[in-house]
């Protein structure tokens, strides 16, 4: 404001730009030095040791009734979080929605809530390698919120795999909310959040580069026979400017090193690698039948594993109730802080373990219905590895294979070990060849 002006300010809106009653006697000396008069409308300001006394007072009231609008704020968040329903913002694949008889509630808001639980699954099951890798497939999406920039920080990506709330849960360091049922619908399960915060915990990996698996099925998983170490994969220019792309191991004290393998000589052997896995019809045969066992020897375990699940829940109440009890003769804040801390890990202990006890129940379809994707894929993986879609064949390497597979550079590639389902139809095929045995 200029000095020669004068400005009339609403006394009730000047109480709410104030903090505190020192505040508002620092906006008001502000006023003074640039000449700005102050009117309201039922009471009349003047400069005297009474008329500051009178500001002082109202302004202290103001002070007070805000801060007695905040507390009640929080009580009712409070009791409304305690009653599962989410307060805050609603998180990244999830909206509110209002609900009769139950006010604003989350639910999941597509085709975010897709994206989220990709993510969740993809970085537990390693399929993303890194917190790198997240905010990468985040910003593969045109649509994912980004910030004013147009940009997916890296911050945003470690709240998303830090939230709780996704497990259907609610939590809140604030109000001393841990792990309590949700109304929500949960996008993924604890376990899935478990693994999730383990692997962010545990040793830190280079970022995946981002054209990796674009044209290389087997970068990462064929490794060098002298060495041991992953072939590298790169493109070489041609005379007459072409690009062809090759293998090549990349270990200074290795004998092949710097020696190139043709990118399609090197997934033609392995090729045949897959083509051998296919089993006779015997086999197949033999092997539902095995599954079929399994299955119903995994119905009678279930309802052994609900039963001591159960029991442990009980131990777990037993155990809340008592530290519960000791928190209410404990004095001394360190220890109450200590008791907390453990029935909160309780409670999470709690939480995951009545969820893992939802999985045992019977589950949903005939035993034909969930076997048939195995079999398929045990019948025939070699259909697969053909399609020649990359994804497939890395897909197939995993499933069939249960380490890197060593190649040499002139002897090809050598004898595998494979996944334990077709280890186990070898040793019934007499340990040769699984589509020439028996």
């Amino acid at each position: 404001a200029q000095p020669d002006q004068k400005f009339v300010v609403i006394f009730d809106d000047l109480k709410r730009a104030s903090r505190d009653t020192r505040a508002f006697l620092d906006l008001r000396d502000a006023f003074r030095r640039r000449d700005v008069a102050i009117e309201c409308l039922n009471f009349k300001f003047e400069e005297t040791p009474e008329g500051e006394f009178i500001e002082t007072i109202i302004a202290a009231q103001g002070a007070l009734e805000r801060k007695q609008n905040g507390r009640q704020v929080a009580q009712k968040m409070k009791a409304r979080m305690e009653n599962g329903y989410y307060v805050h913002t609603a998180p990244i694949g999830y909206c509110y929605k209002e609900i009769k008889g139950r006010g604003k509630m989350l639910f999941p808001n597509p085709p975010f809530d897709g994206i989220i639980r990709e993510a969740f699954d993809g970085y537990a099951n390693g399929r993303f390698q890194t917190q790198a890798e997240v905010k990468r497939f985040f910003e593969s999406f045109p649509d994912f919120p980004r910030n004013k920039q147009g940009e997916v920080k890296q911050k945003r990506v470690v709240d998303i795999l830090t939230q709780p709330v996704y497990t259907g849960h609610i939590c809140s360091e604030t109000y001393g909310i841990h792990w309590l049922p949700g109304q929500h619908e949960a996008l993924i399960s604890l376990e899935t959040y478990e693994k999730v915060q383990e692997r962010r915990a545990g040793v830190a990996r280079a970022p995946k580069r981002k054209n990796i698996g674009d044209q290389f099925a087997l970068r990462g998983i064929v490794t060098c026979a002298g060495c041991d170490t992953p072939l590298r994969s790169s493109f070489s220019k041609g005379r007459h400017g072409g690009r062809y792309p090759y293998y090549l191991c990349q270990t200074k004290t290795c004998d092949h090193y710097g020696k190139s393998i043709k990118r399609d000589t090197v997934e033609a052997d392995i090729g045949e690698l897959v083509k051998q896995l296919q089993p006779t019809k015997g086999l197949l045969t033999l092997a539902t039948a095995m599954f079929r066992r399994a299955w119903d020897m995994r119905k009678d375990q279930a309802k052994d594993i609900v039963q001591s699940g159960k029991k442990q829940i009980a131990t777990i109440d037993k155990q809340i109730d008592s530290l519960l009890a000791r928190i209410l003769d404990a004095t001394n804040p360190t220890i109450i802080g200590t008791y907390e801390d453990k029935i909160a890990k309780l409670e999470k202990d709690k939480r995951l373990m009545a969820e893992n006890l939802q999985k045992q129940a019977e589950p949903k379809g005939t035993f034909e219905e969930k076997l048939e994707p195995a079999l398929q894929f045990l019948a025939n993986p070699w259909k697969l590895w053909e399609n020649g879609n990359i994804t497939l064949r890395r897909t197939v390497l995993k499933l069939a294979f249960a380490d890197r597979i060593p190649y040499c550079r002139i002897e090809g590639a050598r004898t595998p070990k494979t996944a334990i389902p077709f280890k186990a139809l070898a040793v019934y095929s007499g340990g040769g060849v699984l589509n020439g045995g028996a």
